[in-house]
């Protein structure tokens, strides 16, 4: 069972930049890239406890970079695109809601 919850306003999260939010035990970086694409991963680097959302995001490539060790993930999969890192992080499915960015969380 999932369930929706609202992360902020669109309004709230630059293009091509991610943030920050705790969610219960779940901590989500929610990256905007350009004007109309939302994604959201878990905000743990998957080789060191580092935040994502402080990284380097590459709208281009749809990846975000871990600013402790260069480690680069997919927004999309949560996949490791450069070493350290080896494992994934979580991804979830955002949803737009009028002017509200919601994110599923099982």
């Amino acid at each position: 069972m999932s369930e929706s919850i609202r992360l902020c306003s669109v309004s709230d999260i630059k293009p091509d930049t991610a943030r920050r939010f705790d969610v219960g035990p779940h901590r989500i970086a929610l990256v905007r890239i350009g004007e109309n694409e939302f994604f959201a991963i878990g905000d743990k680097c998957s080789h060191a406890d580092y935040s994502l959302s402080e990284g380097e995001v590459y709208a281009d490539q749809y990846e975000i970079e871990c600013w402790k060790h260069g480690s680069t993930f997919s927004l999309k999969t949560g996949e490791p695109t450069v070493l350290p890192a080896t494992k994934p992080v979580p991804t979830y499915e955002v949803k737009l809601n009028g002017d509200n960015i919601m994110v599923e969380i099982s």
